[in-house]
């Protein structure tokens, strides 16, 4: 027997089940793959960082999903089963809302021939917002079902269903994308005659996966029965006379929002959202400008996304190498090794930054050793980055009461994704002001005035001058970024030890 049925035979009747939650958190993954590679084209526009900030905003649904989470839970028409009753609207809603997108969305980027305006990015942020807020969405259904789906011997492989297929569908959706859209890959692999354009368009391809939503959303509905095992609601007073500390309780919309207040609370929680909302403001910088720096270089969107290809083994291998070190009573001892040097690798990161033009080729790409150069760093940067994450996640599930468990780790995972989303869109929208131009007459060196904004830009360009960075914002949002981590690391230090030392019974919602 081969190794593919052998797996199939282990699964016991649960492998075409684990095949559709595949494609499911493959759908999800395409709409968040393409979010992240619109900041990239806007770069390659020209579009400012504040305009990018703007846009940031689209990526915010994701990370304060659990505001509507109780009710996608709670809130379902039995006829068509608990969580079908939100999945199939949400995709089907995503794949017209594609469809519809796919015929302005060049318009608004400013790709029609007979307009040339730069992208329109608000709306562009107002377009892509409600597609993450359908895939968040999509996404706490299917987490839902993939528990009741699977049998419960299979029903560790959820996780694993939501890991495999959501990274496929966002390197579809991003890296798929940006490759498809590059003139350098299709004239090169399959063009006689070189072309300006891609092979695929943003508009092709968003139209393409809207039919792809709205086809295999009608055949979900169809074929894939839902089985209900849902039990009735407990109440909140029924929570604080539990007794048996293994058993999570099923709560409703108004027990689950009750129990997050109380977590909320809870004297060590205070300074834990303390220390999620803000950590990250060291890294938004290196993390949210350092790849829109390269593409305004000249770095192909193509190439800079495919460096994930080989950053994959890596982000799979590391959370196993790292688990050793965290599964053991401190594991935020690693979290406190690791966070100085990421703010090292700021550092090095501006310095590489700095350092990118001066292997800029004739042809107006980059030497190949510079690109081996920037994977060797993002690889030391990733191990610094995943130490913190897969430590502070270790951490969180300790101390989660067991009673409200899922609500508890949900609550911890959001005020972590949302602790690193706001610092990106803050820095993003004052990296501008940090930056000053100077126009400069070319051929006598003079120079003749600031041209800091976009308006005194034009201005300079159009009369044939040029406009020369004389201070780069990023330099210093970079250094800004780090003075604040360190005074952050410094205040804190004490406090994020102490965690460990705390009572597991000071961190519960019921006191033992």
């Amino acid at each position: 027997m081969s190794w593919f049925g052998r797996i199939k035979k282990s699964l016991h009747g649960d492998f075409g089940s684990i095949c559709l939650l595949l494609f499911l958190y493959l759908l999800q993954g395409i709409p968040l793959g393409l979010i992240a590679a619109i900041p990239l084209v806007l770069s390659s526009k020209s579009a400012s960082y504040s305009q990018q900030a703007v846009f940031s905003f689209a990526y915010w649904p994701f990370s304060i999903k659990l505001l509507w989470a109780p009710i996608v839970d709670s809130v379902y028409w039995k006829r068509i089963g608990r969580r079908k009753s939100w999945m199939v609207p949400c995709q089907y809603l995503l794949g017209i809302f594609m469809l519809l997108l796919s015929y302005k969305v060049s318009e608004i980027m400013g790709d029609e021939d007979s307009d040339s305006n730069p992208p329109n990015v608000f709306v562009l942020m107002l377009m892509f917002l409600p597609l993450n807020f359908l895939a968040a969405t999509q996404d706490i259904a299917v987490d839902g079902w993939a528990l009741t789906m699977l049998s419960r011997k299979n029903v560790g492989y959820a996780s694993t269903c939501n890991a495999v297929g959501q990274t496929a569908g966002f390197f579809l959706g991003n890296v798929g994308y940006l490759t498809l859209d590059s003139p350098d890959f299709a004239n090169r692999f399959f063009r006689a005659e070189p072309k300006p354009y891609g092979l695929v368009g943003l508009a092709g391809f968003i139209f393409f996966w809207g039919w792809v939503f709205l086809i295999t959303t009608t055949a979900v509905l169809v074929f894939k029965k839902e089985i209900d095992y849902s039990v009735s609601n407990k109440f909140v007073s029924s929570l604080y006379e539990k007794d048996d500390k293994s058993e999570e309780l099923e709560l409703g919309i108004i027990e689950t929002y009750t129990v997050l207040w109380r977590i909320l609370r809870l004297k060590p929680m205070i300074w834990m959202v303390l220390v999620l909302l803000t950590g990250k403001l060291a890294f938004a910088a290196t993390d949210g400008i350092t790849g829109l720096k390269l593409i305004g270089m000249g770095m192909p969107k193509d190439k800079l996304s495919g460096m994930a290809v080989f950053l994959t083994p890596l982000q799979i291998l590391l959370p196993w190498a790292i688990g050793r070190y965290t599964s053991g009573p401190r594991p935020l001892d690693v979290f406190l090794l690791a966070y100085p040097y990421r703010i090292f690798m700021s550092g090095v990161f501006a310095a590489m930054v700095w350092w990118t033009p001066s292997f800029k080729l004739s042809s107006g790409d980059f030497s190949v050793l510079l690109y081996i150069f920037w994977i060797a760093a993002y690889c030391f940067h990733q191990v610094a980055s995943y130490s913190m994450f897969v430590s502070m996640m270790a951490f969180n599930a300790q101390v989660s009461d067991p009673a409200v468990g899922g609500t508890y780790m949900t609550l911890l995972n959001t005020l972590n994704n949302l602790g690193g989303n706001w610092p990106v869109t803050l820095i993003l929208s004052i990296t501008d002001h940090f930056t000053f131009k100077n126009c400069v007459d070319q051929q006598t060196k003079v120079i003749l005035g600031s041209c800091s904004t976009k308006v005194l830009e034009d201005e300079c360009t159009a009369g044939g001058k040029v406009c020369d960075v004389v201070v780069d914002g990023y330099y210093i949002a970079v250094i800004l970024c780090s003075v604040i981590g360190i005074i952050w690391y410094k205040l804190l230090f004490i406090k994020i030890k102490y965690f460990q030392k705390i009572s597991r019974n000071d961190w519960s919602v019921v006191k033992r």
